[in-house]
């Protein structure tokens, strides 16, 4: 049976090549299908994916959860989710992304359908736990396809667009999760989003392909006559489990660094994705819409700068380091204006909350970006996943220790530490200021 489920999951073998009319053709159109089915497919992911956070707060008081409890399963999500996303990762690229991508959507929309009937805590921790190891099944194959579909010169562009399906999805799956819950219950903020991603898990199966090779075209690179640095004659060679992990990965000094930078980077990130929304209903006076709002544009506030910045890193010769140095510093300014702004002035919030979405997106999107620069196309999941378990450890790191700081101390002193990790992540950014995939 293993071997049956390996055969299915394996990439599609190549065909041979169709003529240079037919190539110029298709090549676009099958582009654009893979852009529009990865950027689709993840916004859903996070519908499925960020939904507990704008109802916590009313989960918690419907079932005598905590604010530790719900700190819990935060952080268990975080934990299986970084997990999640480096094997999944590595096992993406050797995988079909189409299949991959797609099991996964169904598999976490019946998490969600299963989470949304429960009502233990036990049940509800071990079902989000599980929920965060099928998440990652979302981004290493859009980053496997849109690596054999985009060449390295496009790549920060590329990429800054397909990253706004972070903001689309973590803002419309607040204002999705908190009107399900206001006009049914707290359930149906599962319910709704699971029964979005079985419609997309047919999607995405039907629309998705494999590599260029699959489809009988070239290589992207000898469609676009653009090459990885050192990498002209074997960018199309697969790689075994140990050049995956170990050599592209574990003893490759920058992705290790971006994968550090990036711990700290999340910190900031999901801060208030968890939190905000229960913030602003203890401290700031605002209910259950108003919570789920924040998130909407605290997301939305990133989808010009993310564009804008993914360009702007291409055309400085993929220098992604400095970027996010320059867009984390503004960061700091805004969390001490949290802190300080008195309740009754929530309008003054929610244009913080904006602030710090516009500058918070680039350097999680050009972290990402960084670490494909510095890896084989071939071990793009692989990388990705590695960073992004940093990234789910600093998740993890700030679900538990906020909910401990403000429970036991004041949301003050949680926003304390926020501000030290994001004066960590601007000294740990100074490294990585002239570091570029060119040389």
């Amino acid at each position: 049976m293993y071997k049956s489920i390996r055969q299915w999951f394996s990439p599609a073998p190549a065909i041979p090549q169709k003529s240079e009319t037919e190539i110029q053709t298709l090549y676009p159109k099958y582009r654009f299908r893979v852009l529009e089915s990865t950027f689709i497919g993840y916004t859903v992911y996070y519908l499925t994916r960020n939904n507990f956070s704008p109802v916590s707060k009313e989960i918690g008081e419907a079932l005598s959860y905590s604010k530790s409890e719900i700190g819990d399963i935060l952080a268990v999500t975080a934990i299986t989710y970084g997990i999640g996303k480096f094997f999944m990762g590595a096992l993406s690229d050797r995988s079909n992304p189409k299949k991959f991508m797609a099991v996964g959507l169904f598999l976490t929309a019946i998490l969600n359908f299963s989470f949304g009937f429960a009502n233990h805590y036990w049940v509800h921790l071990f079902l989000w736990g599980a929920n965060g190891l099928v998440q990652g099944m979302g981004w290493p194959p859009s980053g496997r396809s849109l690596g054999h579909w985009y060449s390295v010169g496009e790549r920060g562009t590329t990429f800054a667009f397909w990253n706004i399906a972070h903001n689309i999805g973590g803002g419309l799956v607040g204002v999705v999760a908190s009107h399900s819950a206001a006009k049914y219950g707290w359930q149906y903020a599962f319910f709704i989003p699971g029964f979005i991603a079985l419609i997309e898990a047919y999607l995405v199966y039907k629309r998705l392909v494999d590599t260029p090779q699959s489809v009988g075209l070239p290589p992207i690179e000898v469609y676009r006559n653009d090459y990885p640095p050192e990498e002209k004659e074997d960018h199309e060679k697969e790689l075994t489990t140990k050049q995956l992990i170990v050599e592209q990965v574990l003893l490759n000094k920058y992705i290790w660094l971006f994968a550090i930078i990036n711990f700290f980077v999340y910190i900031i990130r999901y801060s208030l994705i968890d939190w905000g929304p229960t913030y602003l209903k203890e401290t700031k006076g605002a209910d259950i819409l108003g919570g789920g709002y924040s998130t909407l544009i605290l997301e939305f506030g990133g989808i010009g700068s993310t564009l804008l910045m993914g360009w702007v890193s291409d055309r400085l010769g993929g220098r992604r380091g400095m970027v996010s140095l320059l867009c984390i510093i503004p960061i700091f300014f805004a969390f001490v204006g949290i802190m300080v702004n008195p309740p009754g002035n929530i309008w003054i919030d929610y244009v913080l909350f904006g602030m710090i979405g516009l500058f918070i997106y680039p350097p999680v999107m050009l972290l990402g970006v960084a670490g494909m620069d510095f890896t084989s196309k071939k071990a793009v999941g692989t990388a990705a996943g590695f960073i992004g378990l940093f990234g789910s450890l600093g998740r993890t790191t700030q679900g538990k220790g906020l909910a401990l700081l403000s429970t036991h101390y004041s949301w003050d002193v949680a926003i304390g530490a926020i501000l030290v990790s994001t004066l960590i992540a601007i000294f740990l950014l100074i490294f990585s200021w002239n570091l570029r995939p060119r040389g």
